[in-house]
């Protein structure tokens, strides 16, 4: 199946225009395919893209919170995408996966696209998850999977930027609604941990999806000059991010590597071009971003939370 779908505009259709004559069409098709690709539409700029996403998703976008990666706001609760340095990848992954509520959809709307390269490659994680060795599968829906963070070096985010407060108690009352545990360590750190399904099941399609933050957490999916690196700075156990079995084992890179291979064997990619709006079922579809040539202006808005289902 055709991943994006792409709905391409008539002449100089507008973006809102689109929407509003075929909302419930664009939305089937979101639900499809897993993401679609507005291309050709007059979008107005940031306001327009706002615009888009409340009327599209039906409700306003969705506060960047409990954060992994450095974004900078543009306006309200339009975002930039991550500000990685442009010669590194970030690897498949699905928005906000290691929390106990996530976006259902991601909007990416470009307003400068890059010299070269710079695309956000897409990966199916029904495909995913079809392609996962079943004893795999079975040991991560038995076991789980357990992410650690660790806030208070010089390197990566402060916990004050994660949770956007210096406030220690507001940061304790919403890790304990998350189901977060809360450690704080000498010096003025946090370590966070949690323990979340690695399969879900699609609220509204009902299929079953590889849906998780495992590998882009995990220390073997950074490149080996990174990885080393950060060996020497930490020990593991304090790194910034690091995924394990929900019991706390860790997970053997041998299977970490397979779990990338299946991302990449579901994967494709397009080139963005100015004005695209791609629209993405997070929980359908994982995306990464490529290294690229500058210039690279990606606007990113959230929307729909979704709460995971109880396990039980």
């Amino acid at each position: 199946m055709e991943l994006p779908h792409v709905i391409e505009a008539h002449d100089d259709e507008r973006l809102p225009d689109r929407i509003a004559k075929d909302r419930a069409e664009i939305r089937k098709r979101l639900r499809a395919h897993g993401a679609v690709l507005l291309r050709g539409f007059a979008v107005d700029g940031v306001d327009g893209f706002e615009s888009a996403v409340r009327e599209l998703s039906g409700e306003p976008p969705l506060p960047y919170e409990e954060r992994s990666s450095p974004r900078s706001t543009i306006k309200g609760r339009v975002y930039t995408s991550t500000d990685y340095p442009p010669h590194e990848e970030i690897f498949f992954h699905n928005e906000n996966s290691y929390r106990v509520a996530w976006p259902m959809s991601l909007y990416f709307y470009c307003v400068e696209p890059p010299h070269s390269g710079g695309a956000t490659p897409l990966s199916d994680t029904r495909q995913v998850l079809r392609a996962l060795d079943p004893s795999v599968r079975e040991e991560f829906e038995r076991r789980r999977w357990k992410v650690v963070r660790n806030f208070g070096s010089e390197f990566g985010l402060s916990w004050q930027e994660v949770f956007d407060t210096d406030d220690r108690a507001q940061v304790e009352r919403f890790c304990a609604a998350g189901d977060v545990t809360v450690d704080w360590r000498p010096g003025g750190g946090l370590r966070t941990s949690s323990v979340r399904d690695a399969v879900h099941r699609h609220p509204e399609t009902g299929e079953e999806v590889w849906f998780n933050h495992a590998a882009i957490f995990h220390l073997s999916t950074l490149s080996p000059e990174i990885r080393e690196g950060m060996l020497e700075m930490f020990d593991e156990e304090d790194l910034p991010n690091q995924s394990y079995f929900g019991d706390g084992a860790p997970i053997p890179d041998d299977v970490m590597a397979h779990v990338r291979d299946c991302y990449r064997s579901a994967a494709t990619r397009f080139d963005y071009a100015r004005d695209d709006v791609l629209v993405i079922d997070n929980m359908l579809t994982a995306h990464g971003r490529e290294p690229f040539v500058r210039p690279r202006t990606i606007a990113v808005a959230m929307a729909e939370s979704v709460t995971a289902a109880r396990r039980g």
